[in-house]
C-alpha cells in the first residue's frame, strides 16, 4: 500500500475514534456533573525495508474535569459542587464518585444519589440518616448536613492530585483506576444546595466538532480515491510503455 493511501487510511480510523467520543459527549449533554472526554494523538512510526513511515493515531482519551455551568433549581435534594472534587457513594461493587448532585431520600431516611447509591459521610455509621416526617435539609457548603437544627453529619468529599486515578462509569460516576492512590480532603471546593452542575459538554460544541469530524472524514476518503486512481493510472503507464 503506498504512503498516501496508507496515512489517509489510518486518518480515517483515528476520525471514527474520534466521532464514538464526540457521539458520547452529545448524548451526555445533559447529564448532570458529566465529565466530557477528549482525545489526543501521537504518530506511530512504522519501519519497512524502504523507509519509515508515520501514521497518525489517537493515543488514548482524557476525562475534561474542568467546572460545568451551575444552574439554581431549587430544590433542598440538589447539590452542585464548585470546585476541585467529588462526592462519594457506595454502590453494590464498590465505592463510587461523583459531581450529579441529584439526590433523594430512601424510604427510611437515607441520603443517596438518583440511582440509589447512599452517600457516605465521614462519621460513623457512615450514612446521613434523616427523618422523614422531619424538615427539609440543610446542607453547607463544607458537607455538613442538618435537619431541624440537628447535625445529621458531614458528607465525604474527596480529590486527587492525579485526575488519572479515575476510570469513568455509567452516568456520572467515576472509580479509582488505581487503588493505591488515596483520596484526600479537597481545598476550596464548595457544596451549594439547591443547585446542580451542568455537563461540561455543550451540545453547540459538541455539533461544532461532529461537523469537522465529518469534514476532516471526507477528505482523508478523497485522498484515498486520489491515491487509487494515480496507482490505476501509473499501471496503465507503465503497461502502455512496455506494450
Amino acid at each position: 500500500m503506498d504512503q498516501l493511501t496508507l496515512s489517509a487510511a489510518s486518518g480515517m480510523r483515528s476520525r471514527i475514534e474520534a466521532l464514538d467520543l464526540v457521539a458520547n459527549n452529545i448524548a451526555n449533554s445533559a447529564t448532570t456533573g458529566y465529565k466530557s472526554d477528549r482525545e489526543f494523538y501521537n504518530l506511530y512510526w512504522s519501519v519497512d525495508a524502504d523507509s519509515q513511515t508515520t501514521l497518525p493515531n489517537i493515543e488514548g482519551n482524557w476525562i475534561d474535569f474542568s467546572q460545568g455551568v451551575v444552574k439554581q433549581t431549587g430544590n433542598p435534594l440538589d447539590l452542585a459542587l464548585a470546585g476541585r472534587g467529588f462526592l462519594t457513594a457506595d454502590s453494590p461493587t464498590g465505592t463510587l464518585y461523583t459531581r450529579n448532585g441529584t439526590l433523594r431520600l430512601s424510604t427510611t431516611g437515607i441520603l443517596q444519589t438518583a440511582e440509589g447509591y447512599p452517600l457516605h459521610a465521614n462519621d460513623a455509621p457512615y450514612r446521613i440518616q434523616a427523618r422523614l416526617e422531619g424538615g427539609p435539609l440543610q446542607i453547607q457548603k463544607d458537607g455538613s448536613v442538618m435537619q431541624d437544627g440537628q447535625a445529621l453529619g458531614v458528607l465525604t468529599l474527596a480529590d486527587w492530585r492525579n485526575p488519572e486515578a479515575l476510570e469513568k462509569q455509567a452516568g456520572a460516576y467515576f472509580r479509582l483506576a488505581d487503588t493505591s492512590f488515596k483520596p484526600s480532603p479537597p481545598s476550596g471546593l464548595e457544596v451549594l444546595q439547591g443547585r446542580l452542575e451542568s455537563s461540561n459538554s455543550g451540545p453547540a460544541e459538541a455539533a461544532v466538532q461532529l461537523v469537522n469530524i465529518l469534514r476532516q472524514f471526507e477528505m482523508l476518503q478523497k485522498a484515498i480515491i486520489i491515491g487509487a486512481e494515480m496507482n490505476k493510472k501509473a499501471v496503465e503507464d507503465v503497461a502502455r510503455v512496455t506494450a
